[in-house]
């Protein structure tokens, strides 16, 4: 059945020959001989029409790819089968000049056989003409090259391997100054300062990052300089010199490595550092000291930043939700150790509402700054303003009584109250209800302070507004 699209070709032979004649009898016998060697090949034979479509492959593409005959004529395309993908496209390329009339080329590629593994082929493209010079298509003669190729890789493995060989070799020679000069290099580029001491407290060796820290040119060579001598010349630099000597004192004494150690310098950076002892190649015996040291001030300002944003308020500056709980937490157990009172002061704006409503956000914030910046600046030391959401703030004072939060709720009251804002031409005004409740006259744990200063500032807003209520439990 594969020898049927080649019929044709002998077919159009035969109808310029004479039936019965030697030159038919001639073809047929050729036709058969053509047929055993096709069929009977090594290697695998295909044969593509002018349009680039597959109508006949040998039967020994099934021993190279696993695909018969009949799957491959079956495919939409053969390239797209048996093709490896990273190697379609240059396959393509090829095919396509050879259509186009291109000389034929050997070259070697990756198919991928039917059960998924890969298999090194050559490939060679010729055009096929009939005996009048008209085009029939493509030829094309597949090799399987694998036990080529794989010795070609164990070839070249080898060679890599002798070449390494060669390379190591080479490289004992110079080995100790390329190491020497990279760890340099590498030192050098670290942002940490590194400084290498002897057991006589000599530098042995100190980076870039180390004189930068320490307030020395990265030109001065500090090798067998004494530790006392650079501390000398560094000590302009520590804001609490006798204190960081002390820390020296207390690490050299000691063989483990040592906990981070923050210095502060008078410039405002903070440097840590750590040390360790080097041990020698002799067991037990010790080489000298490493000494290093980080530049973590960006850091503890980030990290301040970080708790700025979770603490505060991002609208008024003032504390929020998640420090107010915090913080009366901390002021109740204080308060329960010291026996003395905490007191809550409950602050909920009236008229604030219709303001954001009428006028916008902007305003409404221009309203809540306002409040923050002028109550803050009547609150005393022992007492913290709050803002808990909204219109709703607080205010806790420690080492407090009854009267004294009383006065605190009217001075709050009146400065709210005094206040006047003009939105658009209109004038605006708000006051405040507020609610008092103190530990632990009113209730005994954090949760219940708040609802009691909550019930009596509901108590006072209902009784009115612009008040002040002390909690009074419900008879």
């Amino acid at each position: 059945m594969m020898f049927y699209a080649l019929r044709p070709l002998f077919q159009s032979l035969r109808s310029r020959l004479l039936p019965g004649g030697r030159d038919l009898h001639t073809l047929q016998e050729s036709e058969a001989k053509f047929h055993i060697i096709a069929d009977y090949t090594f290697t695998a034979e295909a044969w593509f029409n002018p349009q680039g479509r597959l109508i006949w492959v040998s039967p020994a593409i099934e021993r190279v790819t696993g695909y018969t005959p009949e799957e491959c004529l079956q495919a939409e395309s053969l390239i797209e089968l048996l093709v490896y993908e990273r190697d379609r496209r240059f396959a393509l390329e090829t095919a396509l000049r050879a259509m186009k009339g291109g000389p034929g080329r050997n070259f070697e590629t990756r198919l991928m056989k039917k059960n998924g593994e890969q298999v090194w082929v050559a490939l060679n493209w010729q055009a096929a003409h009939d005996v009048d010079g008209g085009f029939q298509g493509l030829r094309v003669s597949v090799a399987e090259i694998q036990e080529r190729k794989e010795a070609e890789l164990r070839l070249l493995d080898t060679v890599a391997e002798l070449r390494r060989a060669q390379g190591l070799q080479e490289s004992y020679l110079r080995r100790s100054n390329d190491e020497r000069a990279r760890l340099a290099a590498l030192l050098n580029v670290m942002k940490i300062g590194v400084l290498f001491v002897d057991a006589d407290d000599r530098v042995l060796y100190c980076n870039n990052a180390f004189r930068r820290i320490c307030g020395f040119a990265e030109e001065e060579n500090l090798t067998s300089m004494r530790t006392e001598v650079l501390l000398e010349r560094s000590a302009g630099l520590r804001a609490d010199n006798p204190a960081f000597l002390a820390h020296l004192k207390e690490v050299k004494a000691e063989s483990e490595t040592s906990v981070p150690f923050e210095i502060k310098l008078v410039d405002g950076r903070v440097i840590t550092e750590i040390s360790t002892l080097v041990q020698s190649a002799e067991s037990g015996r010790y080489s000298g000291r490493l000494w290093t040291y980080e530049d973590v001030t960006e850091q503890k300002r980030n990290g301040e930043q970080l708790i700025q944003l979770a603490t505060r308020d991002p609208l008024t500056d003032l504390f929020n939700r998640r420090r107010f709980h915090e913080e009366l937490q901390r002021m109740l157990a204080d308060a329960g150790r010291r026996k003395v009172e905490v007191g809550l002061l409950m602050v909920d704006l009236d008229g604030f509402k219709p303001i954001n409503d009428t006028f916008g956000h902007q305003a409404g914030d221009l309203v809540l700054v306002t409040i923050a910046r002028e109550v803050g600046a009547i609150i005393r030391r022992n007492e913290m303003m709050f803002r808990l959401g909204g219109d709703e703030f607080a205010v806790l004072a420690s080492d407090t009584a009854e009267d004294d939060m009383i006065g605190l709720a009217s001075r709050v009251g009146e400065r709210i109250g005094a206040m006047h804002f003009e939105f658009a031409g209109h004038p605006a005004t708000v006051t405040a209800s507020l609610g008092i409740a103190l530990y632990p006259q009113h209730a005994g744990s954090d949760h219940d302070l708040i609802a009691c200063a909550d019930h009596a500032m509901y108590q006072a807003k209902g009784g009115g507004r612009n008040r002040w209520r002390v909690y009074q439990a419900a008879k």
